[in-house]
């Protein structure tokens, strides 16, 4: 499998992915909504890209659609229910259905509500296990659930479905939110020294380049898995006096993502 992370250079800090397959070219773009760098890089590679995947229906991830399926007759493949929302949606995907990419590349779907309610994550377990998330896992944080979605549906998506995935899953989001989200993480949990090598690390990084994180490191540096950290809860309860005093990860994991909403 090979992955091709395209920085949008916008206003919304968007990551597009090109999965091609060695053997045979083909190609899937995930979310390619600058169409002019997507097209410009299969075709620098020599790639030729047969299908498109959205993760969800926002415009930020489904506003280069067209031009990409104008310039290669790609199908397009997203949420079995958002069909109303995503113009042209030729095949529904559902949890546990296998999208092929040539004949070395296969995506297990995962059915992932949460940042809203027709999200779905593609999940490559081969040589190399990788997660692309769109809108529900960052790099160091979580999806909101402003439009469309609901945070007690993310909160199940990430105790049921996430934090059973390997920790060599590579993750691959639909923004580079990572320095926003360290400086979350470490405002929730001054302690993490991991945050704080990482942020160090990152905070001048080029996006063209940028760092992928996996599930392991994940784990150390996103707040929203560190949700028994004697730290993290102690600062919660700072602000929600009414915190029981060994509270449960559900009730962790919905203050913090409240607490972000406003950060």
């Amino acid at each position: 499998m090979i992955v091709e992370q395209i920085w949008t250079n916008n206003a919304w800090r968007n990551f597009n992915y090109l999965i091609a397959c060695a053997e045979t070219g083909e190609a899937l773009a995930i979310d390619p909504l600058d169409h002019k760098k997507c097209l410009s890089a299969a075709k620098q590679h020599g790639w030729d890209i047969t299908q498109v995947l959205n993760t969800h229906e926002h415009g930020d991830h489904t506003g280069g659609n067209a031009k990409v399926i104008a310039a290669t007759g790609a199908q397009l493949l997203a949420h079995h229910r958002a069909g109303d929302n995503i113009p042209g949606v030729d095949v529904g995907l559902r949890a546990g259905d296998v999208v092929k990419i040539g004949n070395t590349v296969e995506l297990e779907v995962l059915d992932t509500p949460g940042h809203t309610m027709s999200h779905v994550c593609a999940l490559a377990h081969a040589d190399m296990p990788a997660l692309f998330c769109g809108d529900t896992l960052f790099n160091a944080g979580a999806g909101n659930c402003h439009n469309g979605g609901h945070p007690e549906e993310l909160y199940a998506t990430f105790a049921r479905q996430l934090a059973a995935l390997p920790d060599t899953t590579h993750i691959y989001p639909g923004h580079d939110y990572i320095v926003n989200n360290l400086n979350f993480t470490l405002d929730r949990e001054p302690d993490n020294e991991a945050a704080q090598s990482l942020l160090a690390a990152v905070r001048r990084q080029d996006p063209d380049r940028a760092l992928v994180t996996n599930l392991a490191l994940e784990r150390e540096v996103n707040t929203f898995f560190r949700l028994h950290s004697p730290t993290v809860i102690a600062q919660l309860r700072e602000v929600f006096p009414d915190l029981p005093d060994d509270p449960d990860e559900k009730t962790v994991f919905l203050r913090l993502r409240q607490l972000r909403n406003d950060w």
